[in-house]
């Protein structure tokens, strides 16, 4: 069954209170309705057997593996849950988009899941977002780290401490108990967290690839050389290749106009493309926890410059 979270509100002069997005507001809506059918139409126990998950029901209830994280035990268990879902979820949705926001949030479910599946003994039922909205947060935590938050509305801390809190709570917790014992899923959260952790570790190399692709390494030349950096692309129209190569040699042209009045001018975009290359070799060598402060800069710079092109 899902967990109770820490009470707690996000403070930022920078960030307004969040307001509900698309997604996260059918998600909360489906959370609601089904516990809506629950303590009306329902039984409570019948809505839970039917839609939560238990290992011999693999074969026959195989929709259970996605519609347990919809399906609560009670009331603060949903309440808590969908204030997380409510906090941390439209800043990353509008980030993100819907779509991806989904994909991320079901991979979730689907990770805490298997981390039940696999390391919880006996036939537990199992219920509960709490894994899917942990993985949310992460992705928070991976976005805004340093975002000072309150838990109960008092004890100050980041986003980051309150993430590696909860890892480290839930893997203790599992660690001495069952989710039988205890009636709270800890490796099924857990999961959820390392699944979310998985999904971010593999979109950072999908884009760290497309970024490579678009940035050509930078030849030895001499410095009194003009840059011949030229983006590597996928196939486009013959109308946006002449568009884009027009670009270029207008770039050109005026690096090398630059050039007669100020020598530091033709050296400053090598400079950063040599830069920004060590950096990708970096993380393809070390992983994007190696970066320095100022190198995550210069990646992120680069990152916004093409975006805006």
């Amino acid at each position: 069954m899902s967990e109770d979270v820490p009470i707690y509100e996000i403070r930022s002069p920078e960030e307004p209170a969040p307001r509900l997005t698309s997604a996260v507001q059918w998600l909360i809506a489906i959370n609601v309705f089904v516990y809506f059918i629950q303590l009306t139409v329902l039984k409570p126990s019948d809505v839970q057997l039917a839609l939560g998950f238990q290992t011999k029901n693999l074969g026959h209830q195989w929709w259970t593996i996605g519609t347990y994280m919809f399906v609560h035990g009670g009331f603060w268990y949903l309440a808590l849950n969908m204030y997380t879902l409510w906090l941390f979820g439209p800043r990353v949705e509008r980030k993100w988009g819907a779509r991806e926001f989904l994909r991320f949030y079901l991979f979730c479910g689907l990770g805490g899941w298997f981390a039940h599946l696999v390391f919880v003994p006996g036939d537990s039922l199992l219920i509960g977002a709490a894994a899917a909205v942990f993985g949310v947060m992460l992705a928070y935590a991976s976005l805004w780290p340093d975002e000072q938050l309150f838990v109960f509305g008092v004890i100050p801390t980041t986003v980051r401490w309150l993430v590696i809190f909860v890892g480290v709570l839930n893997i203790v917790g599992g660690i001495t108990t069952t989710g039988a014992q205890s009636g709270v899923a800890y490796l099924a959260h857990a999961g959820g967290l390392a699944a979310g952790w998985l999904y971010l570790r593999m979109t950072a190399a999908v884009n760290l690839g497309r970024l490579r692709q678009g940035v050509s390494p930078v030849p030895d030349e001499p410095e009194d050389v003009p840059p011949r950096a030229v983006p590597r692309t996928l196939p486009r129209s013959r109308a946006r290749e002449r568009d884009n190569i027009d670009d270029v040699v207008a770039r050109s042209n005026a690096v090398v106009a630059k050039r007669t009045t100020s020598p530091r001018a033709t050296r400053g975009p090598q400079a950063e493309l040599a830069a920004l290359d060590q950096v990708l070799d970096k993380i393809s060598a070390h992983g994007l926890g190696s970066l320095t402060s100022e190198e995550r800069r210069l990646l992120s710079e680069e990152s916004k410059r093409r975006r805006t092109e």
